[in-house]
């Protein structure tokens, strides 16, 4: 997603330097317009706002430490990656010891959304810090400050807990129709439009009916994703018991088909029942 938003904010006119682990995947935003960085700490040098979209809280750990020696007082550092909100805390507070501004902004729309300039974006942050960004984010998608540093995060992660809910209980919808005798494309249709109808029965609903479960949003994402919920509930202080259910069906899959789509829910669920499957189409798989 990294490259079709940093493409987004060459094309708006944003000065731009660019760093990847992979140096191949920057030739394009060069042809744009954009410096291109041997390291991280090149990457940062003189820049006032910096953004990192990268896997995981480990990763944007790493990358920061590789250019911390750049990092200085009154910089604004953006995280748009999706991490643990104890991660995005803690990153906060080291950065802030040294002058650091920090908004953790993590975002939902996938690649689509990336390209389109339409992702929904979770801003965790000061006020002043979220004003100062807030023009360069709306060329990214609309962004929306939902609370301190951190809580960018924890929204992002309210949003999995929706996505991935949903998913499965799609899929135990496409499933049951079709073990009980009804045609479930027709059923799908029949109940679109109504209270169930949602982005996600949309595409997602139509994926499973296709058996297309070429990524997308991976497997392994939205397994990291639930767990980060869970880790996020306990430290409040409450359990979600539907969460951890749906968590444990993606983890029952994570070791087989970690790259497939997040709508492989569907074969998750497929998996404790025998004998039943949506559909005759072969499965389209990474």
């Amino acid at each position: 997603m990294g490259k079709p938003m940093a493409s987004r904010l060459l094309r708006a006119g944003y000065p731009l330097t660019a760093w990847n682990r992979t140096p191949a995947k920057m030739v394009s935003l060069e042809e744009l317009g954009a410096k291109l960085a041997e390291t991280p700490a090149a990457a940062v040098d003189r820049a006032d706002i910096v953004i990192t979209m990268l896997e995981d809280g480990g990763a944007v750990a790493a990358v920061l430490e590789q250019a911390a020696v750049r990092l200085r007082p009154g910089m604004l550092i953006v995280d748009m990656s999706s991490t643990r909100q104890s991660e995005a805390q803690a990153l906060h507070a080291r950065l802030q010891a040294g002058g650091v501004a920090f908004i953790d902004a993590p975002v939902s729309g996938g690649v689509v959304g990336a390209e389109a300039g339409s992702l929904a974006i979770m801003a965790g942050g000061t006020e002043h810090d979220f004003t100062t960004v807030e023009a360069l984010l709306q060329v990214l998608g609309r962004p929306t400050l939902v609370g301190p540093a951190g809580c960018g995060q924890l929204a992002k992660l309210c949003n999995q807990l929706i996505v991935g809910g949903t998913l499965n209980i799609i899929a135990e919808a496409l499933l049951l129709a079709q073990a009980g005798g009804a045609d479930p494309v027709a059923v799908r249709a029949a109940i679109r439009g109504g209270f169930a109808e949602s982005r996600i029965l949309e595409v997602h609903g139509q994926r499973m009916l296709e058996r297309n479960f070429l990524p997308g949003g991976q497997v392994k994402s939205q397994t990291k994703d639930l767990e980060n919920v869970l880790a996020a509930a306990a430290s409040a202080g409450i359990s979600l018991p539907v969460t951890a259910l749906v968590t444990e069906r993606y983890r029952s899959i994570l070791a087989t088909l970690p790259h497939a789509d997040q709508s492989a829910a569907l074969l998750a669920l497929e998996s404790i029942n025998p004998g039943f499957r949506v559909g005759v189409r072969p499965d389209q798989l990474p």
